[in-house]
């Protein structure tokens, strides 16, 4: 054990040694694990996580390395890394840098040697819950002394969104969408862009009023972080806008439209995160396979009566994947249709956005 220099520290007492990689910094995060064999590089860079300790479940991290054109934000907010063996030496003639170098340069602590398998098991049976990365020299009782005292934070769609409008074009475009930005990956910028749209990007924070200005053809609400009721401006404005253009969300989005409408939001037990969960089309009957990343789900119960439907389920716990309101021309996902990382079964959402919108 002396061989250790960090350590994880979690609120039920136990603690799992490693080494260090990039930033040597100590942090308090909620921690949670992702199934995925690769695309680490789209998991690091995906607001989505921010403020989070990701546990990677696929043993080797790093392997090959990071590249510049795959990045799906410019910032990378997670709250650290945790693996069992990192790749320093990276076979790929894209790569610019290695894993370790992006962290250290993103001030974002990581962990190796860790034993994923157990800590993997861990929180899938007692839950994501907060962890202390820090010294392998700092005691239990003083670990557990920061964990108590040290509130997560709940600003995260604030710090990932941006601060300003700004605009993605596309030539002979046929539809002008708002975009508004709770933390959103490039990835969905790309398949709108290729399914000839002008994007507006506007920051999570703006008015219906404002929005509807734009005159927009369709409205698209982004993935995110945190709890959902927590973005009480965005829920604010779907309320005014719904019902008067078509609206699109995904992940945070979806949530958030069904926040909307009154129907009601809980936490999971350790989220959905990585890119093999089955999702059943109602509509359809078709199963598909999603990338998802999210801790929070939408109260089927609370659905009824609120204007909105059932249109997807999971079929790994029944949770809800999926709403819609044909008569306001609104639909939303639990699950991330753009993968990156993850399959490409569900990119016919897109599709769906595009159809709402000539109608």
């Amino acid at each position: 054990m002396s061989n250790f220099n960090r350590k994880l520290i979690l609120e039920d007492g136990s603690e799992y040694y490693g080494f260090a990689f990039g930033a040597d910094r100590d942090a308090v995060c909620e921690i949670v694990f992702n199934t995925s064999m690769v695309g680490y590089q789209e998991i690091v860079s995906d607001p989505s996580y921010t403020y989070q300790a990701v546990v990677m479940s696929y043993p080797l991290i790093g392997n090959y390395g990071i590249t510049d054109e795959d990045f799906e934000s410019k910032m990378q907010n997670l709250g650290g890394l945790i693996v069992r063996e990192v790749n320093d030496s990276p076979s790929n003639f894209r790569f610019t840098r290695t894993l370790s170098e992006l962290l250290e340069e993103s001030n974002v602590p990581g962990v190796y040697g860790v034993d994923t398998r157990k800590l993997v098991r861990s929180i899938r049976d007692e839950g994501s819950r907060k962890v202390l990365i820090t010294s392998a020299y700092t005691s239990l009782e003083e670990g557990l002394e920061i964990l108590k005292n040290t509130e997560l934070k709940r600003d995260a769609v604030k710090k990932c969104s941006c601060k300003k409008r700004w605009y993605l074009r596309t030539p002979n475009p046929e539809f002008n969408v708002v975009a508004i930005d709770c933390g959103m990956k490039t990835n969905i910028l790309r398949e709108l862009r290729n399914h000839g749209c002008n994007v507006t990007v506007v920051p999570y924070d703006t008015s219906g009023e404002e929005i509807l200005k734009m005159k927009p053809d369709g409205v698209f609400i982004s993935n995110g972080p945190g709890d959902p009721e927590d973005v009480k401006e965005v829920i604010e404005t779907l309320k005014y806008i719904k019902g008067k253009v078509p609206l699109f969300g995904i992940c945070l989005g979806h949530q958030l439209i069904a926040l909307s409408y009154g129907a009601k939001t809980y936490k999971l037990k350790f989220g959905h995160r990585g890119g093999n969960h089955p999702v059943k089309d109602l509509k359809t009957g078709k199963i598909e396979i999603t990338s998802q990343n999210h801790s929070y789900a939408v109260d089927s119960d609370s659905v009824e009566g609120t204007g909105l439907e059932v249109s997807h389920i999971n079929l790994l716990d029944n949770t809800v994947e999926g709403l819609c309101c044909d008569k306001d021309k609104v639909f939303s996902v639990q699950y991330h249709p753009e993968s990156a990382p993850g399959p490409q079964d569900s990119t016919y959402l897109f599709d769906r956005f595009i159809t709402n919108m000539r109608k």
